[in-house]
């Protein structure tokens, strides 16, 4: 049974890759990496709380679409996802391997809405077509 390594980074404790693009905190991932940020105003929020119980239920199918996912539940350290993507409270944003959003929500999502998601993006109809 393979085991999903879920990366949860608690930011501002997230040290940057040293690459040519420092300003973009997602530039490490591009067409490796499906990143999962998930944003809440602390790591007490019922809704935060429900997210990961969520994630944690079936992690396969993430890891199988190759998701990465990516917390920051400290607004006040103004991390660099925040800075780039400007949350507002709980938000959960969903990035394409070409790192663009496709997806965003204020709301928490299951694995199976995730991997619906995912499975509808161009990139990912690619690479099932492999």
């Amino acid at each position: 049974m393979r085991t999903l390594l879920i990366l949860i980074l608690l930011l501002p404790n997230f040290a940057l890759a040293q690459d040519d693009t420092p300003s973009d905190p997602l530039a490490e991932y591009i067409w490796l990496k499906r990143p999962l940020v998930i944003f809440a105003d602390s790591k007490n929020d019922p809704r935060f709380r429900l997210q990961m119980e969520k994630l944690a239920e079936d992690p396969s199918p993430l890891e199988e679409r190759d998701v990465i996912v990516l917390t920051d539940t400290d607004p006040a350290a103004n991390g660099p996802l925040r800075q780039k993507l400007h949350p507002r409270d709980f938000m959960l944003i969903l990035f394409s391997k070409d790192g663009k959003i496709a997806l965003r929500k204020p709301t928490p999502w299951s694995v199976r809405e995730l991997s619906r998601a995912i499975d509808k993006m161009p990139i990912r109809l690619d690479e099932l077509a492999e």
